[in-house]
């Protein structure tokens, strides 16, 4: 995948996770990090679980979703207990 495919699908991707978890966007940068971190996390989250969201786009888009929930939880929940 180029390196455009990726910034595209990591900016839905983190758009799409800080939407459902938080309610609101993260800015463009911010997703785009979340979204692409996401993608590695929820790419192995759901290796370890033995399941496949599809190839192409929208699997992608998905599993970065999940991932960047994934990752914005944690982030919160380190951030709650300062």
């Amino acid at each position: 995948m180029g390196i455009i495919a990726t910034l595209i699908i990591g900016a839905i991707a983190g758009w799409l996770g800080g939407t459902l978890y938080k309610g609101s966007g993260l800015g463009l940068i911010g997703n785009i990090i979340v979204g692409i971190l996401g993608s590695g996390v929820g790419y192995w989250l759901l290796s370890v679980l033995h399941i496949s969201l599809g190839e192409g786009w929208i699997g992608a888009i998905l599993t970065g979703a999940i991932g960047a929930i994934v990752i914005l939880f944690l982030i919160n929940l380190i951030s709650k207990k300062k």
